[in-house]
C-alpha cells in the first residue's frame, strides 16, 4: 500500500516527536554525570574499573559527553527541506557528527565494552557496535569525499541506527524488566545485542526500500 503525502508527513512529524521524547530522556540521563563523579549513577556498579584503571573515568565521562551531541543530528541529517534549501547545515552538523563519532563516541565505546558487565558475550556485542559504528561512519564520509552521495546516504542511515542504539538499549531494557522481571545481569547481556541489532536491521530495510525506487 503506498503511503500518501499527508502519512508521510505525519509519519515524520511522529518520527521526530519520538526522537525529541527519547533525546530528552537521554538529556536527563546525562545530567544524572554532572558534576563528574567516581559514584555517579551506572558507575556505582564499576568501582572496579573506576578506581582500578586510570584511563576508565576519562574515558567514560567523554563517552556519557559526547554521544548525547550524536543524536541531535537527526533533527537535520535526514531532512529534505534542510537537504535542497539549507546545504550549509547540513554540512555543518555533519561535520559535527562524524568527527564526534569518529574520535570520541566509537573509540570510548569501544574500550568501555572492553570492560562491559556479563562476560565475553556482552563485551562481543557492545565491542562490535562500537567497530560498526566507526567503520560505516568513516565509509560515509569517504563516500561524500569521492562525490558519492547514494553511498554516502546509506552509510550515514547506518550509523544513526547504530548512534540510536543508546536509546533503544534503554527501552529493552525496560521492556525486558517490565514484561519478564530477569536477572539484572541477565538483562545486561541481552540487551548489549538487542540494542543495536535490531536498529541494523531496520536500517537495511530502509536502504533496501530506497534501493527498490
Amino acid at each position: 500500500m503506498q503511503l500518501t503525502k499527508k502519512h508521510k508527513i505525519t509519519a515524520r512529524f511522529l518520527a521526530l516527536a519520538l526522537l525529541g521524547f527519547f533525546s530528552f530522556l537521554m538529556l536527563e540521563i546525562t545530567l544524572r554525570y554532572i558534576p563528574a563523579s567516581r559514584t555517579a549513577a551506572f558507575l556505582q556498579i564499576k568501582q572496579t574499573e573506576a578506581g582500578g584503571l586510570w584511563y576508565y573515568l576519562p574515558v567514560f565521562y567523554l563517552h556519557v559527553y559526547t554521544s548525547m551531541c550524536c543524536l541531535v543530528a537527526g533533527f537535520t541529517q535526514f531532512n529534505g527541506y534542510l537537504l535542497r534549501k539549507h546545504k550549509k547545515i547540513h554540512r555543518t552538523v555533519g561535520s559535527v557528527y562524524v568527527a564526534v563519532v569518529l574520535f570520541f563516541s566509537a573509540p570510548t565505546g569501544f574500550v568501555m565494552g572492553v570492560h562491559a558487565n556479563g562476560g565475553w558475550l556482552a563485551v562481543l556485542f557492545f565491542t562490535t557496535l562500537s567497530v560498526f559504528w566507526w567503520g560505516v561512519t568513516l565509509r560515509a564520509v569517504l563516500a561524500v569525499k569521492k562525490g558519492d552521495f547514494r553511498q554516502h546516504r546509506f552509510m550515514m542511515i547506518r550509523s544513526y541506527a547504530l548512534t540510536l542504539s543508546a536509546v533503544t538499549l534503554r527501552l529493552w531494557k525496560w521492556i525486558l524488566v517490565q514484561l519478564f522481571h530477569p536477572a539484572p545481569m541477565d538483562v545486561y547481556v541481552i540487551v548489549a545485542g538487542l540494542g543495536w541489532i535490531p536498529n541494523w536491521l531496520c536500517a537495511e530495510y530502509i536502504i533496501y526500500k530506497i534501493r527498490s525506487k
